[in-house]
């Protein structure tokens, strides 16, 4: 059975109303449509699903609010007649298509998609996509009414020649690119706009010359960052030990070693799931490893978390992404000094160590199938088959060498 019922979302907007949406539920799975609409909850009627007497306006309101229900259903009733076992993805192609996909706007569902993310708890994807969606409204001074058959191949380009007068190159330029690409798939799967406007048949990304600089470093640079002295640099303890501790975990990521909890650890290994790739991993704690968790295990802030970078336990994700951003920023500031520090002459960024640590087993003479097992890459199609074969304790072994 399938209903559809007005109503407003848990989560106010800035100014303490709470937004409409259309909610459509089958199988107790449900979708909401969002309207134009927004409402203080002592002027919303819950079980009517419309606007009370308290509402200014509220007759003609509802009126208007009407027609998205109508809408809807008449979405449904279609559906009903021609597709026996529709699903709600079917649902909201059709929907989205009723709504004149042609004529649809660009920067309302780009912010739809932000707020998808964000609710999902997608920081780093939903800041990407609002940096760039930030972008482009700039660059269309600001004009709402920008639409899909406006983004086309010609206003690509002008937009690349924009990007270029502000000095940006083709690394940073294809990677906005490459934002406004998910987002023109998205609204196409969507249903807000036929794939026949598609802008990127025409402009192709494959034309920028993107060259990626090597990161990584050698051992001997390695170990200077190993060794360094830090009594006389106190304020650098944090950073070097969240690089050290990177590099012999298989070149962890920042993210994970943020939320990375002592209940993740026992038995003397480190168990976690990626966040990128959400691939599990469990890595063996070998002498540095421990001497680091040692280190953070005396120093506790009173969180369940190994490192002092989330102060508190009950962070929303919006909090978490902010604080994330914040020590990222400086803790790439301080990789940089350690790296003066060390006489090591190389652009050193908290994924240094993951590049690191992958080039000294190379060095280190280590089979190439063992490296990309250790990273836990899955874009490896012939070489992935294989590479699933192998279990936690080669990888451990292969890691020591680095001692």
């Amino acid at each position: 059975m399938t209903s559809i019922k007005t109503v407003i979302r848990k989560k106010p907007l800035a100014d303490g109303r709470f937004p409409v949406y259309i909610r459509v539920t089958k199988n107790r799975q449900s979708k909401y449509f969002k309207t134009i609409f927004s409402v203080r909850r002592n002027q919303w009627n819950a079980s009517e699903g419309c606007f009370n007497s308290k509402h200014e306006n509220y007759l003609q309101q509802n009126r208007l609010l009407l027609k998205f229900k109508d809408k809807a259903l008449e979405v449904l009733t279609e559906l009903k007649l021609q597709q026996e076992g529709f699903t709600l993805d079917d649902f909201e192609f059709k929907y989205r298509v009723k709504s004149n996909p042609a004529s649809q706007k660009v920067f309302p569902f780009w912010e739809e998609l932000v707020q998808e993310m964000i609710e999902s708890g997608r920081m780093g994807n939903a800041r990407y996509y609002k940096n760039v969606k930030n972008s482009v409204f700039k660059f269309t001074r600001f004009n709402r009414r920008f639409s899909f058959q406006d983004l086309d191949p010609r206003f690509l380009n002008k937009y690349e020649v924009y990007l270029r007068s502000e000095g940006w190159r083709d690394n940073g330029i294809i990677v906005y690119m490459r934002g406004i690409r998910a987002m023109y798939n998205k609204a196409i799967e969507r249903g807000w706009v036929k794939e026949s406007f598609y802008p990127f048949k025409a402009y192709k990304l494959s034309k920028f010359k993107v060259h990626t600089r090597k990161r990584a470093l050698s051992m001997e640079e390695v170990n200077k960052i190993v060794n360094m002295n830090l009594e006389e640099y106190p304020d650098l303890t944090l950073a070097r030990h969240l690089f050290v501790f990177s590099f012999y975990t298989r070149g962890m990521n920042f993210a994970d070693m943020m939320k990375l909890r002592w209940d993740d650890i026992r038995n003397e290994k480190i168990y976690y799931i990626r966040s990128k790739t959400k691939g599990h991993f469990t890595i063996q704690i070998i002498e540095p490893v421990r001497a680091i968790l040692n280190y953070f295990k005396e120093d506790n802030s009173g969180t369940g978390y190994v490192f002092p970078i989330l102060l508190k336990d009950d962070l929303t994700p919006v909090q978490i992404e902010d604080r994330k951003h914040k020590v990222m920023r400086r803790y790439n500031r301080d990789l940089k000094e350690i790296a003066k520090v060390c006489g090591i002459d190389k652009n050193v960024t908290s994924y240094v160590a993951r590049h690191s640590f992958a080039n000294c087993l190379k060095q280190k003479g280590v089979a190439t199938d063992i490296i990309s097992e250790s990273l836990g890459h899955q874009n490896l199609s012939v070489t992935q088959a294989y590479l699933k074969e192998l279990d936690s304790s080669k990888i451990d072994q292969a890691v020591l060498q680095l001692l």
